[in-house]
């Protein structure tokens, strides 16, 4: 048996669902050989696996989260960093943090943003991650260490601490990284050291 999804998304995202004289659509199908078809009218997205091979099912939620990650404000270029094994999407509803007030939400954003995009721009660089801010949900691609270090970054901004908190927390996480990075390194070339002189 064949298996299918349906994805209902915002239509003004379809365009880029689709791109290009359907430029998009048809790598998505073709890299995680799914068939897809895209209702226009009422944004409905519908994937389906192109045989009966049980493996299928991770190319179909693969393509689903491409697609989704594009409904939620992403490029398709950006998206297609899902196709790497270690990836995958996270959304984050900041109503969860805000409440239905538009007035906080669109503060939140506005301080997720930064002037210019300086400070989603800044967080991505700090984390190693892709961020979107599309409605009210925020969208991120990385591995699930960047994930979760990106998810910390938002809930600290969006429970009122500064930017500046915020990157000197994350440059302190990267620096610790490094250095265990660089003692594990270190350790794994003392060990072929030692094999080599036996």
């Amino acid at each position: 048996m064949s298996y299918q999804r349906t994805l209902r998304i915002q239509k003004e995202r379809i365009g880029a669902i689709i791109g290009k004289k359907g430029s998009i659509k048809e790598e998505i199908e073709n890299k995680c050989n799914i068939d897809m078809e895209v209702d226009s009218e009422y944004g409905d997205v519908m994937l389906k696996s192109r045989n009966t091979n049980p493996l299928n099912i991770l190319d179909l939620n693969k393509a689903l989260e491409i697609v989704m990650a594009i409904s939620k404000g992403f490029s398709p270029e950006r998206a297609f960093n899902l196709f790497k094994e270690e990836n995958s999407l996270e959304v984050i509803d900041l109503r969860d943090y805000v409440g239905k007030s538009s007035n906080s939400l669109s503060r939140v954003k506005s301080r997720l943003i930064g002037e210019k995009g300086k400070s989603r721009r800044t967080i991505e660089e700090l984390t190693g991650s892709y961020i979107s801010i599309y409605g009210h949900h925020v969208g991120i691609i990385g591995s699930p260490d960047q994930i979760n270090l990106t998810t910390e970054a938002i809930t600290r901004i969006c429970s009122g601490r500064s930017h500046k908190n915020v990157y000197n927390f994350l440059q302190e996480i990267r620096r610790k990284a490094k250095i265990e990075k660089m003692k594990l390194w270190e350790e794994s070339n003392n060990l072929s050291l030692k094999e080599n002189q036996v």
